[in-house]
């Protein structure tokens, strides 16, 4: 199964580029924090360091594992969905189900260990970096030394191979479950319902977050410490995100049913029927605009609310103690932005690389390149449109609980600028990603000719 699993992907090396650069990076991000621990962990370092050490590779490595993994796995989806029409080809010539999620698993292996090794190799200079950057910024003192955390990247690359199998599987059960025939029809059509987990995943993030909320709103402004406040709702934008990205299919759908009366002429035509038939693709793209919108938009309100109604008369460890975790919000908020970006971009290129034979049958029956890119656009305008709305509702599960304890109403009292400006960036993105797409796979249709 190794050795069909090299000739296969000796001829999709493209296809497979966005799963190799989602393990890739999560592997980088995930291995630049959880050395961190071990590091921590070493006899020879200091309590107060060991804390400090613990907090940024526990808090922040796991929100960057939830966000790599959590790519991972809509990547890899995605991945194996392009390849439904072929795999549904392969059952009606005889391939039983198991033997074609062997060879998804086995594909994704090969693809996923030199991904993994690279990223591990990346992340090695990565985490040292990281740890002389907190040196010199004072938040680590000179005597912390890395002792190369060879046993945290193992671990990482361990989980990340798991992760990645684990998606190959999933993904593979859905492609070759039922008679072959109706796999092929439905790859073609892009039909079938949301998988039972996408629900309990959805259910369980708003459902915690919708009682943290309750909480924190009920409870918050009778705490102690001002701090707690800040804990609770933090990171409950980015976790409805999550949830509900697991719908990304069905919101992607509802979307563009709502937006089809705005989309006019030809090239509007082709967007709202693309959008909704390829929601199971496009939802590889919606997911992480809508984390890129909820985690820049929440975290960041949040700490501009923290610095103007944090009490006064704190004794300074506590006022260092705040600026010390405002520091860590706008680290793992650029973290979670960068990782969001670059899968944009990723999963954008890797969609319209699958879509260039479409593309193709377009120019062929007379549709011009100017159409083409213009309803490529409008599909990622709708992608875009969807997936800010949806995250700047997200974020308001951390921004409306902490404003009102905080005293300053269920309305942030000043930076609401910073919402539209933040979201104009994810749209922009988002475009520029799909122009810069759909130039290149127009060139290699254009080629074809």
């Amino acid at each position: 199964m190794l050795t069909l699993a090299l000739r296969s992907l000796r001829h999709r090396a493209t296809a497979m580029t966005a799963t190799f650069v989602a393990i890739l990076l999560g592997t980088a991000v995930m291995g630049s924090f959880t050395p961190l621990i071990q590091v921590a962990l070493e006899p020879g370092t200091p309590s107060a360091e060991r804390e400090t050490l613990l907090i940024l590779g526990g808090v922040v490595g796991a929100w960057g594992t939830v966000i790599a993994l959590f790519s991972i796995v809509s990547t890899v989806g995605v991945t194996v969905r392009q390849r439904e029409v072929e795999i549904g080809l392969l059952r009606t010539v005889g391939a039983e189900p198991r033997q074609v999620r062997a060879l998804v698993r086995a594909e994704t292996l090969l693809v996923a260990l030199v991904a993994a090794v690279l990223g591990a190799a990346v992340a090695s200079l990565t985490s040292r970096a990281l740890l002389d950057l907190l040196q010199s910024g004072g938040v680590v003192s000179e005597q912390v030394a890395h002792s190369g955390g060879l046993t945290a990247l193992a671990a990482t690359v361990v989980l990340l191979l798991l992760v990645s199998l684990t998606a190959a599987g999933m993904a593979g059960s859905r492609a070759s479950r039922g008679p072959a025939t109706v796999v092929l029809s439905e790859a073609r059509t892009g039909t079938g319902r949301l998988a039972w987990w996408r629900w309990v995943v959805a259910a369980v993030a708003v459902g915690l977050a919708s009682s943290s909320v309750a909480m924190t709103m009920a409870t918050g402004k009778d705490a102690a410490d001002p701090s707690e406040a800040m804990a609770m709702t933090g990171s409950l934008g980015l976790v409805v995100a999550v949830g509900l990205a697991a719908l990304a299919p069905l919101l992607l759908r509802a979307g563009s049913w709502v937006l089809r009366p705005l989309l006019g002429g030809t090239s509007g035509h082709l967007a709202a029927y693309n959008t909704s038939r390829r929601s199971h693709l496009l939802a590889g793209v919606l997911a992480p605009v809508m984390v890129l919108s909820a985690a820049s938009v929440s975290i960041l309100m949040l700490v501009g609310i923290d610095e103007r109604t944090l009490p006064t008369g704190l004794p300074p460890e506590v006022v260092e103690g705040f600026e010390t975790a405002n520091l860590l919000n706008n680290v793992v908020t650029a973290m979670i932005c960068a990782f969001a970006a670059i899968m944009v971009v990723n999963a954008f290129a890797a969609l319209l690389a699958d879509r260039r034979l479409e593309l193709y049958r377009l120019r062929l029956l007379g549709a011009t390149p100017g159409q083409v890119r213009g309803s490529i656009l409008a599909e990622a305008g709708v992608v875009a449109a969807v997936g800010t709305v949806i995250g700047l509702l997200a974020a308001q599960a951390t921004i409306v609980p902490f404003a009102y304890v905080r005293g300053e109403g269920l309305v942030p009292d000043a930076q609401l600028w910073l919402p539209p400006v933040l979201v104009a960036g994810a749209v922009a993105l988002t475009l520029v990603s799909a122009a810069g797409a759909t130039s290149r796979a127009l060139r290699t249709t254009s080629g074809a000719r």
